[in-house]
C-alpha cells in the first residue's frame, strides 16, 4: 500500500513541478493524473497494489469533500456576494455535460452491430 500510494503521490508531483515550471494553465494534478494514465496504459493496466490502494481510496472519497466544504463555510460571504456566476456556471456546466454525454453515448450506439446491446 505504502508504495502504491508513493507511486501517485509522485505522478502528482511530477504533474505539479511541470505545470507550475512551465507556467501551464492546467493544474498539476491534472498533469500527474494524465503522466499516470499514459503509465499505465503502457504497463498494460495497474499492478495488484496500486489497484486495491486506488479502490481503497475511492471508498473513501467522500471524506476527500469535508475541506471543501468547511472551505465554503469559512467563505460563505463570498457565496452570498457571487451567488448568480455562481449559479449560471453551475447551470451552464450541468447542461453542458449533459449535452456532451448524450453525444459520446449516441457516438457509442452507433458504432455497435445493429441488433447488439452493450452489457
Amino acid at each position: 500500500m505504502l508504495s502504491a500510494l508513493t507511486q501517485l503521490l509522485v505522478f502528482q508531483l511530477a504533474g505539479e513541478v511541470l505545470a507550475r515550471g512551465l507556467n501551464l494553465p492546467v493544474p498539476g494534478p491534472v498533469l500527474g493524473m494524465l503522466f499516470l494514465f499514459v503509465t499505465l496504459l503502457l504497463r498494460g493496466g495497474p499492478d495488484e497494489s496500486l489497484q486495491s490502494t486506488s479502490s481503497g481510496l475511492l471508498q473513501h472519497l467522500s471524506l476527500l469533500f469535508v475541506p471543501a466544504g468547511t472551505g465554503i463555510m469559512i467563505h460563505l460571504h463570498r457565496v452570498a456576494d457571487e451567488w448568480l456566476p455562481l449559479l449560471v456556471s453551475l447551470v451552464v456546466s450541468t447542461l453542458a455535460t449533459l449535452v456532451v454525454t448524450a453525444g459520446v453515448m449516441r457516438l457509442c450506439q452507433r458504432r455497435l452491430p445493429a441488433g447488439e446491446e452493450a452489457s
